[in-house]
């Protein structure tokens, strides 16, 4: 088996976190936003990390959150890392890994090299960068839409962080894309549901599998 680590994000139910847990996934992530099929309370977010062993990082996504929201969150669920998937400032960024004192990760959506510039914006204030397709102007979502970027773009890039590729991966072009991109992380959402928010446990061993080059 490969080193490739494999974050199954958007989780809802508990069979599908130990289903992922069982496959070999790295990180689960639990989703707090309220437009996503994919979103959240904090009881339930609590019951499913309780669900996680010791060793896989659970990981709370958010879009453009405000202290309050962190402050509920970081007291109710027990998460290791929080993932940023806004228009989050580098400024916003160090100011939250400072003030929860946990790894930050800062999704950075790529369509063009401008967009790939923007990395090294974040490199100093993020633990790690999530690069992930970016969405259309007019998308509700800033993630999960099941649309890969052109992986040509970031091949043979080296960063200083950890990184994690996102963005339309699936079962089918997930070794692919490691080999293209060189990635050593990858993230799956919508690659792994039979509908928009329903996990399908075949599909994420599946998944998981395939980044592990089986």
């Amino acid at each position: 088996m490969s080193d490739i680590r494999v974050k199954i994000c958007g989780l809802t139910r508990p069979e599908h976190v130990r289903a992922a847990v069982e496959a070999g996934a790295g990180y689960i992530g639990l989703v707090f936003f309220p437009k996503s099929p994919r979103n959240l309370d904090l009881e339930t977010a609590a019951a499913l990390a309780l669900e996680v062993p010791p060793g896989v990082a659970k990981v709370a996504l958010v879009v453009n959150p405000d202290d309050s929201q962190l402050d509920e969150i970081t007291a109710r669920v027990p998460v290791d890392m929080i993932q940023l998937h806004g228009a989050e400032s580098p400024a916003r960024v160090a100011e939250i890994r400072a003030r929860y004192g946990l790894p930050v990760m800062k999704a950075v959506g790529i369509a063009d090299e401008a967009d790939v510039a923007r990395i090294d914006d974040y490199m100093p204030v993020a633990d790690q960068i999530l690069v992930d397709a970016k969405p259309p102007k007019e998308a509700d979502l800033p993630g999960g839409m099941g649309v890969p970027f052109d992986w040509r773009l970031i091949a043979g890039r080296h960063w200083a962080k950890p990184w994690m590729l996102a963005g339309g991966l699936t079962p089918g072009n997930v070794a692919l894309a490691v080999k293209l991109t060189g990635a050593r992380q990858v993230d799956v959402s919508s690659g792994v549901e039979r509908a928009p928010g329903e996990k399908d446990p075949d599909l994420i061993r599946a998944f998981i599998k395939a980044a592990h080059g089986g």
